[in-house]
């Protein structure tokens, strides 16, 4: 990758001629992934507001960030709830502009048997997995259209691709809707200047993965080539790259970041 790639001015500014570092959006940026993302994307410049349901841990990673707060903005809001993060929105424009990177992280595992999944839990999974997607990339896409540039990513899973189903087989058939989802999006979008991709990681070392406990990470290990589980780090090195000016002839794209779990 280029210096602009790994966070030259051009990936961190705004095309206007401003000079003013651009804006990034992540949810679920209390913990694990989303920390890691938003930690790499103010590192590299940009100006990033962090949006997360716990509002403790979202505020003391924008601290760590950026003591000052002036390029870190916590924002407390569910990705279920459509007002709230419509209104989370309305506190990025007003602190900045809307975002011209929108990384869409926020997840939620249940695991357990298809059987056994509730129908109001089948809807609440699939609300913060993948209806989240729909929702901020509608609300965030249309300024990023009119800037004529603008990036989306996507987090979707290897579990998403293979069907999975040790974190639920409804964040599974979330997971593989965000992939579609990505590609409709991308169309729509492309003739803007605006790219929409997907990255799908395997295991990663994460609170989350953490939760599942240690005799199913260890057995997750097993089928991974590399022999061990991704680092937050690493993923949040693919979605610097996706964010970056380079990466404008890239749209509609799933990025495999899985230790060779799965090879295509």
């Amino acid at each position: 990758m280029s210096d602009t790639a790994t966070g030259g001015v051009g990936a961190a500014t705004d095309r206007s001629g401003s000079g003013a570092p651009r804006v990034a959006l992540v949810t679920g940026a209390g913990r694990g992934l989303g920390a890691a993302i938003a930690a790499r994307l103010h590192g590299l410049g940009l100006r990033v507001a962090l949006l997360d349901r716990d509002g403790d841990a979202v505020a003391e990673v924008a601290r760590g960030l950026d003591r000052d707060l002036g390029s870190a903005l916590a924002l407390l809001a569910d990705v279920d709830d459509a007002v709230a993060v419509e209104t989370a929105l309305g506190e990025v424009a007003g602190r900045w502009h809307a975002p011209d990177v929108l990384v869409n992280n926020a997840a939620r595992t249940v695991p357990g048997s298809v059987w056994d999944i509730g129908l109001e839990e089948w809807d609440s999974v699939m609300a913060t997995n993948l209806r989240s997607v729909l929702v901020l990339t509608r609300l965030c896409a249309p300024p990023m259209r009119e800037r004529g540039w603008g990036r989306v990513i996507n987090l979707s899973s290897l579990a998403g691709q293979q069907g999975g189903t040790l974190a639920g087989a409804h964040y599974s058939a979330a997971k593989a809707g965000v992939l579609v989802l990505t590609k409709v999006f991308a169309r729509e979008l492309a003739p803007y200047g605006v790219t929409v991709n997907a990255v799908a990681p395997a295991a990663v070392r994460t609170p989350a993965a953490d939760e599942l406990g240690a005799a199913a990470v260890a057995e997750a290990v097993k089928g991974i080539p590399v022999g061990r589980l991704g680092r937050p780090a690493e993923v949040a090195a693919l979605v610097a790259y996706l964010a970056s000016e380079d990466a404008g002839y890239v749209t509609g794209a799933t990025f495999d970041i899985n230790g060779g779990s799965h090879m295509r």
